[in-house]
């Protein structure tokens, strides 16, 4: 990416580049996308695939070269420079944010405390959850109570080792990455009174997670700090 970087900021000719920040609504995009002069020239939805964008997003709009980046972390500032300007994006990128993961699965976890792109620290496990009974009649009722008894304590352990992990790393933490199910990364967070005060330092949750382990654990990290482009060309006969 940092390759990339330095050769469109070499690059000649008159440009835009147009810092959006995260949260940026519908509306002030389009606003933005004009007063920049963009708007009555950029592919249809731009402005669409910007406001939606967790983390913001960054125009390079130049005769020659034209990309819309989407990057792994929030822009907090919105800036309209002339010319190729990559040194905000370059700066957000280059900083070691301290991010904690937390991948669950019912039967599985994996947690991790990374600086940057290295991993600190690391806790993967599993716990006993039967499948859903499939039978019905009372039988099907006792299984399910019992089924709900190993969820309780399989999430209460995993909460255990998060604060285990994560605790020593609270107050610098920058984000929280979540990954897994959904309806069981939901659970976790109701049932883990701890995770509560990472409520507004949530990065993202990574759903299409396997089941967690060690790899999975690294792969997710690789992930989060993925940076997305997008690249326009001219149509030339």
């Amino acid at each position: 990416m940092f390759g990339f970087l330095d050769e469109l900021a070499a690059t000649d000719g008159s440009a835009i580049s147009l810092y959006l920040p995260q949260r940026t609504s519908l509306v002030t995009v389009k606003e933005l996308l004009g007063k920049a002069s963009v708007s009555s020239v950029a592919p249809s939805g731009i402005d669409e695939i910007i406001s939606g964008s967790q983390t913001g997003a960054v125009l390079f709009w130049g005769l020659s070269r034209k990309y819309l980046v989407l990057p792994p972390f929030p822009i907090k500032e919105e800036h309209v420079n002339n010319g190729y300007d990559v040194e905000p994006l370059r700066s957000l990128l280059s900083h070691d944010f301290l991010i904690g993961l937390i991948l669950i699965r019912l039967g599985a976890y994996s947690i991790g405390v990374c600086r940057g792109s290295v991993l600190l620290d690391s806790k993967t496990g599993t716990g006993l959850v039967h499948g859903r009974h499939k039978k019905g009649g009372s039988s099907q009722a006792r299984f399910a109570r019992h089924r709900e008894k190993q969820i309780e304590y399989f999430l209460d352990r995993v909460c255990g080792h998060v604060r285990e992990h994560i605790e020593p790393h609270a107050r610098s933490l920058d984000y929280l990455v979540y990954g897994g199910a959904r309806s069981t990364i939901l659970s976790l967070r109701k049932r883990c009174p701890f995770l509560g005060q990472f409520e507004n330092r949530i990065l993202r949750m990574l759903l299409d997670i396997p089941e967690p382990r060690k790899a999975v654990l690294e792969k997710a990290l690789a992930d989060v700090w993925s940076t997305n482009v997008i690249e326009w060309s001219e149509d030339t006969d």
